[in-house]
């Protein structure tokens, strides 16, 4: 067997650090131009175009042209789920233990490729499983009769289930430690919150800005505070989400 190798092939590609900022940059599903690439890296175009070159050569990056530009974005899910797990574990060990660094906006809610991620999109999945709507083992989730329904009720299009991809599964949670929900539900939630105003993304971040709107639906619906933080600067950072309003709770 060869998968020794290819592993240390793909390891050796995304331990580069202009790389690693590459594929982080679009971990929310987003696709970016090699210039938006090289600045978020900070190399030059001609070291972020061989940067490139081989993420796309490993089946890491997906390239799309449109006219004379070039978009860029993660290949699948699957290299999603392999950078949130290496978040988890440069996070982890006695040194590093409760050091996340990464602001309380991010940490509150962001986009995890296709689906939600942190303490909003924990609290959630919390809820799912406490109604025995969802059924979560370490390996997959199962919804059930009741989730269907709970579901329909609300107006979530779970025909996001597209073919040759997982319909839910646990996705380990790298600021919070604990599972949120990825798949086609997982997706279809972040959809439904995003169309419906709960959430708004934040301008150049996976960030995003739960709104009045939002807090009140995620109270009623799951039962969960959808508060943003009450830190001056993150709420700075929210108020320039795309029209959102940083609430300050007095």
């Amino acid at each position: 067997m060869d998968t020794g190798p290819k592993i240390a092939q793909v390891a050796a590609l995304i331990g580069d650090p202009a790389r690693a900022n590459m594929l982080s940059a679009l971990m929310d599903g987003r696709t970016l131009t090699a210039s938006e690439l090289a600045y978020v890296s900070g190399v030059a175009p001609q070291t972020a175009s061989g940067h490139l070159a081989k993420l796309s050569d490993a089946g890491l990056l997906a390239l799309a042209k449109q006219g004379r530009r070039r978009y860029f974005r993660l290949a699948s899910p699957h290299v999603a789920r392999v950078l949130e797990g290496l978040m988890v574990v440069a996070q982890e060990g006695p040194a590093r233990r409760n050091l996340w660094r990464g602001g309380e906006t991010l940490r509150h809610a962001r986009t995890c490729y296709d689906h939600m991620a942190g303490r909003i999109a924990v609290a959630i999945a919390d809820r799912l499983v406490q109604q025995s709507f969802i059924l979560l083992d370490e390996d997959g989730g199962q919804l059930t009769d009741a989730g269907r329904s709970f579901f329909d009720e609300l107006g979530v299009d779970l025909r996001l289930a597209f073919k040759r991809r997982v319909f839910c599964r646990p996705c380990l949670d790298w600021s919070e430690r604990r599972p949120h929900l990825a798949g086609a539900v997982g997706a279809a939630i972040l959809h439904h919150a995003l169309e419906h105003d709960w959430v708004e993304h934040v301008r150049d971040s996976r960030a995003l800005v739960v709104t009045p709107v939002g807090i009140r639906e995620l109270a009623t619906t799951f039962g969960i505070e959808g508060a943003p933080p009450t830190d001056g600067r993150e709420a700075q950072v929210a108020s320039l989400s795309r029209g959102g309003v940083a609430v300050i709770p007095g």
